[in-house]
């Protein structure tokens, strides 16, 4: 196989690099197997040649991750199928106890009171009202056995039910033609994700666990599932959503990590 040699990062005409990657995106990724490629092969490595940044020094390196992520953003909503279903398992492939995952340790987990609850939802949508967690309870509940998996390279299995994200949407008459929704969390964590996800059937806005009320480790009052998603992107407490047009970025996106998030 013949070796071809790398030009040094600072003679690559970046904003060309792109423009040809793009393209090449736009015409591949309606190949199963060349999405497949596309999604393993553009990562940080396989496009560190396309920032065209000098990383001599750490304003360097900053500067090339964040372009490095910014594309994988756009190539990521590129690939998005959104009627491609995450796989589901079994209730007896359950991992047991599903692990607790936060920023912060277990002994502070947020306790949130249930009578004084409300869901607050604001943005680009028609009805402002805020949401109890019985009215919550009354729309149609839905159950799924995903995969949660973690960016720190663990995952487990569990099951989760509540109403599908899209129905909640519809119900407050959302713009489902806003780019982002966003979330506010009551251990003040934050996130956002894109509105094609938001839509995607196996989004739910979670209120139980394993067939139990969702318990404060795992998100109480509710928790955003979605198997299409890395699981720092799934806010748990949730307090406040918003359909908007400007990226609200969120608590570890801001600090580095991929934005869009997908798994």
């Amino acid at each position: 196989m013949k070796i071809l040699q790398r030009p040094p990062l600072q003679q690559v005409d970046s904003e060309a690099a792109l423009i040809d990657a793009r393209r090449l995106i736009v015409r591949k990724i309606e190949q199963p197997a060349r999405r497949a490629f596309l999604t393993r092969s553009l990562t940080m490595g396989g496009l560190s040649m396309l920032t065209g940044c000098s990383i001599s020094n750490n304003e360097g390196v900053e500067a090339a991750l964040t372009a490095i992520s910014r594309f994988n953003d756009k190539v990521q909503g590129l690939i998005f199928d959104p009627t491609q279903l995450a796989p589901t398992y079994p209730e007896s492939m359950i991992t047991r106890p599903f692990p607790f995952n936060a920023y912060y340790s277990e002994d502070e987990v947020r306790e949130v009171d249930e009578e004084s609850y409300r869901l607050e939802v604001t943005g680009m949508v028609a009805d402002k009202r805020r949401w109890t967690l019985p009215e919550l309870r009354a729309m149609e509940q839905h159950d799924q056995v995903t995969r949660h998996i973690c960016v720190e390279g663990w995952s487990a299995i569990g099951k989760w039910g509540g109403v599908r994200f899209a129905e909640l949407l519809s119900r407050v008459g959302a713009d489902t033609s806003a780019k982002y929704v966003g979330f506010k969390c009551a251990d003040d964590y934050y996130t956002s994700i894109d509105m094609p996800t938001a839509l995607h059937p196996q989004t739910l806005l979670t209120l139980t666990y394993d067939g139990q009320p969702l318990p404060p480790k795992y998100g109480f009052p509710m928790k955003l599932r979605m198997p299409t998603k890395l699981g720092y992107k799934n806010p748990k407490h949730i307090k406040a959503i918003f359909v908007t047009n400007t990226n609200p970025g969120g608590y570890w996106e801001d600090q580095g990590y991929n934005w869009f998030g997908g798994s």
